[in-house]
Parts: C-alpha cells; sequence; structure tokens
C-alpha cells in the first residue's frame, strides 16, 4: 500500500478504514494533500467500501469539510459507499449545524460503520 503524509489506510475485510495523522485539520496546504490522499484510495487503489475514523481529529475547517463532501460524491460516482465514525462532539456540532450529517453515514464506532456495509 502506498505511503501517506496525511492519513493511514488498513484494510479489514473488504473495507478501507482511514485514520488521519493529524489532529487539526486547518491550513490549506495540508487540506490540499489530504485530499489528494483520499481520492487516490479510489481513483488509485480502486477503493469502493471506506470508512474515516475521526478518532485523531480535534479541529476540522470548512475547506476540509469540502473536501469531505468531493470523496462522498467521487465515492458514489464509482459505485461505493462512505462511512464516518468517531467524531468528536465539536466537530459533529459542525455536521449537524450544516446539515452534512443528513449527507454522510456517521456512526458512533468503528466496528458498527464497518457492519453497516
Amino acid at each position: 500500500m502506498p505511503t501517506h503524509n496525511r492519513i493511514d489506510a488498513t484494510k479489514v475485510g473488504d473495507v478501507t478504514v482511514v485514520t488521519f495523522t493529524d489532529k487539526k485539520i486547518l491550513d490549506e496546504a495540508g487540506i490540499q494533500e489530504l485530499g489528494a490522499e483520499l481520492f487516490s484510495l479510489i481513483e488509485r487503489d480502486n477503493r469502493r467500501s471506506i470508512v474515516l475514523n475521526f478518532d485523531n481529529v480535534d479541529f476540522l475547517s470548512s475547506a476540509a469539510l469540502g473536501k469531505l463532501i468531493t470523496l462522498d460524491r467521487k465515492v458514489k460516482q464509482a459505485q461505493g459507499r462512505l462511512k464516518m465514525c468517531r467524531i468528536k462532539p465539536e466537530i459533529l456540532e459542525v455536521f449537524q449545524v450544516t446539515k452534512l450529517n443528513k449527507v454522510f453515514d456517521i456512526r458512533d464506532e468503528q466496528d458498527e460503520a464497518i457492519a453497516a456495509f
């Protein structure tokens, strides 16, 4: 599997579990790199079932949310599915205010997200 700077991707059966290496996803250059690494999972590595585990993430900028929306679109175009888990309450509140909790499949725990496939 290719090395990434912003994410760790591991396979659990047919599901790719992505954890973020940055606690704060804020700066533009980091977000661009993060997006490229996430998109490559679909475009280059042909992953179709992806769980994003936000356990390490304390802060997420609006630009990072944009990347997640684009990722969701790319996954759906590839007939795949995206799920999220372990989102801290402060970040989950942002998802709720922006109504993105209606767009994304958000689960409490990683095992629950994996089982939902």
